[in-house]
Order: structure tokens, then C-alpha cells, then sequence
């Protein structure tokens, strides 16, 4: 995968860190080995936000394993710190590859998978591999679902959001299905899937990230939707403005999935 600004992934993750359903942390812990390193895979790494979040919630020794397609953004996770729970730091490596080409001989030895912001912008196929692939527990964050709401309200809020859901799902990717199609998909391996919510609770001290947000929202909506492009400005710059002035705020709901193999696994 390739494409993700990294000054995008950087803005983002103070929110991404407070928004991750933290009570998921107590079942992961119990269901990784007690005993030796922790081997955890971060599947679309990005710039190593799940790994530095993950990493000081975790006992150590801790060797990481950074997945991504684009090589930039490994070079900047590779340059990262990832301390465990226990003050140590973490060893890392870096692997550039398609992640809908994974197999089940790649993660052998693996005590853990894990990616953040991901399923979303994969299709169905890779997420199949990822579940044919994973023997081990799996901790899927801040998967988008589809549900956005902005405050104050405005009529157009609506045919935005259905616009951008459905350039999420443009060339087969999954967008806002891809929870129900993780869970689905690891079901049927007789893994048992715990979901919790995990939204983006943007107010005025999010103000920056609330603007970029905007500005990709509106954007990838009138790209599946050109009718919207003779509201876009207006309705844009309106909440720019509501959104500088600290008047608007942002609830975009994903979701956090922990998969724990089954006992046949």
C-alpha cells in the first residue's frame, strides 16, 4: 500500500491514541504467551503510531515486526522508539510488501498481528489473507463504520458523508463493511471476535485535525459525487470557519477488533 501522507498519520495520532478501546487490552494480554519475547506484527505500519501506543501496554522483551508497502513510511517507522510496559526498549525490523500476498508460513513465530486504520482501505481478498494467515491474536484499530456527526448540524451533512462512504468502497475496497467483513472472515477460522468502539471526539483542541479531516472529507466526497462540487466551497468554508472559531466539533465512529484464536487454530 502506498499513498498515506505521513504528515497526515502524524496529525492524526494523538487522536488515534485516545480514541483506541483500551479495555480490549486486558483479554490481548491474557491470551499472548507469558513467557519469551513478544514477536508482534504491524501490518500497514505507516509511520509506527500502533507501535509506539501498543508497545508500552505490553510486558517485554518485545521484537517488532513493521509491514508496510511504502518505503518512506518505513524508513520513518524504523527511526522510531517502541518501549515496552516494562521500560526496555523494543527491537524492530522492517519489511516492505504487499500485505493481500501474506501467508500463514510469513507468520510463523508470530505471538501477535496488529494494524491500526487498515481494513478499511483493504479489499475483502486481503482481508481473507490476513485472517487465512494469523494463527495467533489479532488487534485490529480504528476502523471507520460509516457514521460521522458534526456539531451544530447542517442538511448537506448527510449527502457528504453518503458521498464519502461510498468513495470508501470505490474499487472494491471495503470502507465502512470492513468490520463486519473481519469478523466474518475470522468466524469462519472459529476465532471468537470482540468489537468496541473506538471514536474520534474532536473538539477546539483538535482543531488542526478537525480541518485537515474536513478538507479530505469534502474533497473525497465530491470526488465520487461531482454534483456536490457547487456546495463544497460554501459548505466547506462554513465549517472551516465554525471550526477555527472553536464552535465545531466531530464524532467519526470506528471501531477496535480483537481476535482470539480458537482452540482449533
Amino acid at each position: 500500500m502506498t499513498g498515506f501522507d505521513p504528515s497526515w498519520l502524524e496529525l492524526r495520532e494523538g487522536a488515534d491514541a485516545t480514541a483506541r478501546a483500551a479495555e480490549l487490552l486486558d483479554p490481548l494480554r491474557s491470551a499472548l504467551p507469558q513467557e519469551g519475547p513478544l514477536v508482534i506484527w504491524d501490518l500497514g505500519c505507516g509511520t509506527g503510531s500502533q507501535g509506539r501506543w501498543l508497545s508500552g501496554r505490553l510486558r517485554g522483551p518485545q521484537h517488532w515486526i513493521l509491514h508496510d508497502g511504502d518505503p518512506r513510511l518505513l524508513d520513518r517507522a524504523r527511526a522510531s522508539e517502541y518501549v515496552t510496559a516494562d521500560g526496555t526498549p523494543a527491537t524492530v525490523e522492517t519489511r516492505a510488501g504487499d500485505i493481500g500476498a501474506l501467508r500463514a508460513s510469513d507468520l510463523v513465530g508470530a505471538s501477535l498481528v496488529t494494524a491500526s486504520a487498515l481494513l478499511d482501505v483493504l479489499t475483502a481478498a486481503e482481508v481473507e489473507a490476513i485472517a487465512a494467515a494469523a494463527a495467533c491474536p489479532v488487534l485490529l484499530t480504528l476502523s471507520v463504520v460509516g457514521r460521522v456527526r458534526l456539531s451544530p448540524s447542517e442538511p448537506l451533512d448527510a449527502e457528504f458523508a453518503a458521498a464519502f462512504d461510498a468513495h470508501q468502497r470505490r474499487d472494491g475496497l471495503l470502507g465502512p463493511d470492513a468490520v463486519a467483513a473481519a469478523t466474518r472472515a475470522f468466524g469462519r477460522r472459529g476465532a471468537s471476535v470482540q468489537a468496541r468502539p473506538s471514536p474520534w471526539r474532536l473538539g477546539p483542541g483538535q482543531a488542526a485535525l478537525t480541518a485537515e479531516w474536513l478538507r479530505g472529507w469534502v474533497a473525497a466526497a465530491v470526488e465520487q459525487r461531482p454534483d456536490l462540487a457547487p456546495f463544497a466551497g460554501d459548505y466547506l468554508g462554513r465549517r472551516l470557519t465554525e471550526c477555527a472559531a472553536g464552535r465545531l466539533t466531530a464524532e467519526v465512529h470506528h471501531v477496535d477488533l480483537l481476535v482470539l484464536p480458537g482452540s482449533s487454530s
